[in-house]
């Protein structure tokens, strides 16, 4: 696996079937630096809880080198014969974090529609951060900025990273921009904070390439 511009991106490898990882390889990718990010983490697709005894490898992969690590832990997805809602509710991440403590874990999408469930979890488990990237365009936009708003009224301002988790690339980019600039309840810094400065803090991004 060969990087591409190493300066720019963040290389992460997707996981949808936990029986078969390699996890000898995938240590390998990670110390030879090929890798940087475990996930994303889509075993949800498969009919795999958060909790499935089957991701303790990958999990304590993640938190030995640590590397962050992000989960598809959400109530809505693509099409899907083997999908649960219910595997999407971020308190199935709680023994998890029981049982590997420094295991840096961003939720795909703020988890929604489980707002009070991953307001909790983030309450508890400082080491919690999540992305909000598919739902700023395939929800309705009132349906976003409420469940946005509900984080941002929790106080966990710091802890919300912009996404992109494109399939309608580029197009849904500039709609995705739009739904968190138009968010009047949002100030210059929360913006800011969301486009940049908490994913520079959580991914442990260097100077140099922060400011790329």
């Amino acid at each position: 696996m060969e990087r591409c511009s190493p300066k720019k991106f963040l290389a992460g490898q997707i996981i949808r079937d936990p029986t078969t990882v390699d996890i000898t390889a995938l240590r390998r990718e990670f110390t030879e630096g090929k890798l940087d990010i475990m996930g994303e983490i889509a075993t949800q697709y498969r009919g795999y809880s958060p909790k499935d005894p089957a991701l303790e490898p990958i999990y304590s992969l993640a938190e030995e080198l640590d590397v962050p690590l992000l989960i598809h832990c959400e109530g809505i997805a693509a099409p899907s014969t083997e999908f649960r809602i219910s595997d999407g509710n971020p308190l199935l991440l709680e023994e998890v974090l029981k049982r590997h403590p420094k295991l840096r874990i961003y939720v795909e999408n703020a988890g929604w529609p489980f707002l009070g469930e991953m307001i909790a979890l983030m309450y508890r488990y400082p080491q919690v951060y999540v992305d909000i990237s598919t739902i700023t365009w395939i929800i309705p936009r009132p349906t976003f900025h409420s469940h946005l708003k509900g984080l941002i009224d929790a106080g966990l301002g710091k802890r919300l990273m912009f996404g992109s988790d494109q399939m309608a690339w580029p197009e849904t980019i500039g709609m995705a921009i739009d739904a968190i600039e138009s968010a009047e309840f949002l100030t210059a810094d929360q913006k800011r904070d969301i486009f940049y400065n908490n994913a520079v803090r959580f991914l442990k991004l260097k100077k140099d390439l922060a400011d790329k």
